[in-house]
């Protein structure tokens, strides 16, 4: 069911008690993907995530002469892999605005051994960065044209696979592009070893390693450099099939959810530890004041009494859920401080000015760096301006401000019902998880 452009969210008035079933990974959905065609035979990916951002991925592997079996019914992915072999010669390759997707399938595009590739994107994803990877694979012998801006989509490869050696990558802008080569290194000629120009964000680093592991390939990795020989995926596990976790980011919003109504949630078949570094989101919300405890079903979250605390966290790690805790930072006691999210400023959208904007509107005060900002919450200040009427709230076409600022929008302000908050473009929600607002309704006390 489409949603409105102005999307009104109501208080839940009673406490929360519940559980609900959180949907797959998407970081996993798209890695899963991408190294089961690069194995030989089929491979079921159970739990998969369906979104624009994995469509997108699936579509490009379809172009690219792949069998892709969608079953959204049973959350399903049915993969045929061909050995290594890219099938077409020749596609346009359109990856929205889906970082995963634009990475990696440019990284396989380039491993092909032969064929031409066209590959752009939204005019948003044309701004992303690319260049890291790009530059890593033609140091690798591989023809990459960028047709508008260097470093940028859209780009046309003249591929005739990669060769192998020393290679030094500047991935600090997103990991994704390490995780790029590293998925298609064990197509190389020779062996690569990949050295880190700067820090990057490791735990999908570690994600990608762990991951492709289990379709086995073997990765050296230290915290200087990388090596990967040349190698054959295998499908994972006995039967065929590989199970993809929770997505962690998503649980952020519903792991919150227990604050604005003072009860309980059981997110279910989440675990710690897990692949995805997100998890660590809960170690934040331990530090606010949530009880949190892991289940025979998964984790249940509560929050009984009281106010949650400010927090000074640093988020570089696990940046996609910062905006979770900015969103509730006006209902805690004290100021909160985020940082470490610099690089967050050249994602789908400059995610710490839109974060700042937001709070300003709801009548927050906040103080803006290049790397991280503090708010001092006014619960007051917030009210004299929700009494005018409900305040509408952009998502700048980022689907991690409408579910962030979907969930402030829960609380009970006036004790009445309602509401007082509305989300403009409810609908970029599909680019990871279609269905939030529904669910979210669903719980509704």
């Amino acid at each position: 069911m489409a949603l409105p452009a102005i999307l009104p969210i109501y208080p839940f008035t009673r406490p929360l008690k519940g559980e609900v079933v959180i949907p797959g990974s998407k970081s996993l959905t798209n890695r899963a993907m991408m190294l089961a065609t690069l194995c030989k035979g089929p491979v079921k990916l159970e739990g998969a995530l369906f979104s624009e951002d994995t469509a997108l991925m699936a579509e490009a592997l379809r172009k690219l002469g792949f069998t892709v079996e969608e079953d959204p019914l049973k959350s399903e992915i049915h993969v045929h892999g061909q050995g290594g072999n890219i099938p077409a010669q020749k596609a346009e390759l359109f990856v929205g605005l889906a970082g995963t997707t634009a990475r990696f399938i440019t990284a396989l595009c380039a491993a092909a051994s032969s064929g031409i590739f066209t590959i752009d994107g939204t005019a948003q994803m044309r701004k992303r960065p690319m260049g890291g990877l790009i530059d890593v694979l033609r140091e690798l012998g591989v023809d990459i044209r960028c047709l508008e801006n260097e470093g940028h989509l859209p780009i046309e490869i003249h591929a005739n696979g990669i060769t192998g050696g020393t290679v030094s990558i500047d991935a600090s802008e997103s990991s994704q592009m390490l995780s790029a080569i590293m998925m298609v290194a064990p197509l190389a000629k020779l062996p690569i070893e990949i050295k880190l120009k700067k820090a990057v964000r490791e735990p999908f680093v570690a994600m990608t390693v762990d991951l492709m592991r289990q379709f086995g390939i073997n990765v050296e990795r230290t915290s200087e450099h990388t090596v990967i020989h040349p190698g054959k995926y295998d499908t994972p596990g006995s039967k065929e099939n590989y199970k993809i976790e929770p997505d962690a980011t998503a649980a952020s919003y519903f792991l919150t959810l227990p604050y604005l109504s003072l009860g309980s949630l059981t997110l279910k078949a989440l675990s710690n530890p897990s692949l995805q570094g997100d998890i660590a989101y809960q170690d934040v919300l331990r530090e606010v004041g949530f009880k949190l405890t892991p289940t025979e079903e998964g984790v249940l979250s509560e929050f009984k009494t009281g106010l949650a605390q400010g927090v000074s966290v640093n988020f570089e790690e696990f940046s996609d859920t910062f905006l979770t805790l900015a969103a509730i930072s006006p209902l805690l006691a004290g100021p909160t401080t985020i940082s470490g999210v610099e690089h967050t400023r050249r994602q789908e959208t400059d995610r710490i000015a839109g974060a700042v904007k937001n709070l300003r509107a709801l009548g927050q005060d906040v103080v803006e760096t290049e790397d991280s900002f503090t708010v001092t919450p006014n619960l007051e200040a917030l009210k004299t301006l929700a009494h005018l009427g409900p305040i509408e709230l952009d998502t700048y076409g980022d689907h991690r401000f409408a579910m962030s600022f979907g969930i402030l929008g829960t609380y009970d302000l006036f004790g009445d019902g309602k509401s007082w908050l509305s989300i403009r473009n409810p609908e970029c929600c599909g680019k990871t998880f279609p269905h939030f607002f529904q669910l979210l309704e669903s719980l509704r006390p």
